[in-house]
């Protein structure tokens, strides 16, 4: 998928910035930067991007991000109808700000390993999660050089943990085109409003002025995938938030997730997640 650079905050380049947001909802455009970024989800659920990787986030969602590496946090209708709250925490630094703080080698190994996984970008979960909320808990109340000593305690945290998942595939590259920015993100905003629907080829590539023959080797080319791919992640996504509703059969799972029989859903959930939705729920329930 290409993607939009956006120039976070140019003039505070030597430093780290904290942004957080109380609002009804996450709506931008898939993009990246050339900052670190982490990204605390207090309150919010819905899909996330990052790189090649396609999936749910929910409250305390913890992600670390390494400079341009593609992301979007987005909720989607069902969200945005329901008319609930968005809580968020996000902190960007420049990777140089921490080589500039210490001769200590040690140091300096950890936190390099720790932006080097993280340029497929680190989803932290277990006692990681639970330690590094309660200090970004503590940033409003925080001023000046207080703040910047409770986020480095955070990357501290990170740095030695192993309490987390990669996101993008090893094999994901960013082919970003600034030019190509406002059509696949055309296409972005369409799918997630529209999975839950049979979606044609010809109207995605109407949605850019291609042919489809044109549009599927310009979506295949950003994304590194099909655009039948893409939107069954999306549904499986979708599917695997449902199935943690024990009240929903596997039959209304299917034809909430945009799927119109069994047969494909039960083939393309075992594709992508390796599984049968049966065998996903039983796991859930440990």
């Amino acid at each position: 998928m290409r993607s939009e650079l956006i120039k976070v905050d140019p003039t505070g380049h030597k430093t780290i910035r904290i942004k957080q947001l109380d609002t009804n909802n996450l709506i931008s455009s898939f993009h990246f930067h050339d900052l670190c970024e982490l990204v605390w989800i207090e309150k919010s659920y819905e899909k996330r991007i990052v790189g090649d990787h396609i999936g749910n986030f929910e409250d305390n969602d913890l992600v670390l991000m390494s400079p341009n590496l593609p992301h979007i946090w987005q909720n989607d209708r069902t969200y945005l109808n329901a008319d609930k709250r968005v809580k968020s925490t996000v902190i960007y630094f420049p990777p140089d700000f921490l080589f500039a703080l210490t001769d200590d080698q040690n140091t300096l190994a950890q936190t390099k390993s720790l932006l080097e996984r993280a340029s497929r970008g680190l989803a932290f979960h277990g006692e990681t999660n639970l330690k590094v909320k309660a200090f970004l808990k503590e940033i409003p109340d925080k001023e000046g050089i207080d703040k910047i000593i409770t986020v480095l305690k955070v990357i501290d945290i990170l740095s030695q943990s192993n309490d987390y998942e990669y996101l993008a595939s090893v094999a994901f590259k960013n082919q970003y085109d600034e030019k190509d920015n406002d059509r696949i993100n055309k296409v972005y905003r369409f799918i997630m409003q529209n999975f839950q629907r049979n979606i044609h080829l010809k109207e995605v590539a109407d949605l850019c002025n291609m042919t489809t023959n044109s549009f599927c080797r310009f979506f295949k080319g950003r994304s590194q995938k099909s655009l039948t791919q893409f939107i069954n992640e999306i549904r499986i996504g979708h599917a695997c938030k449902l199935l943690q509703n024990v009240d929903l059969s596997i039959a209304d799972v299917c034809f909430s997730s945009g799927y119109n029989n069994l047969t494909n859903f039960n083939k393309f959930f075992k594709e992508i997640k390796e599984m049968k939705p049966s065998e996903y729920r039983a796991k859930l329930k440990g």
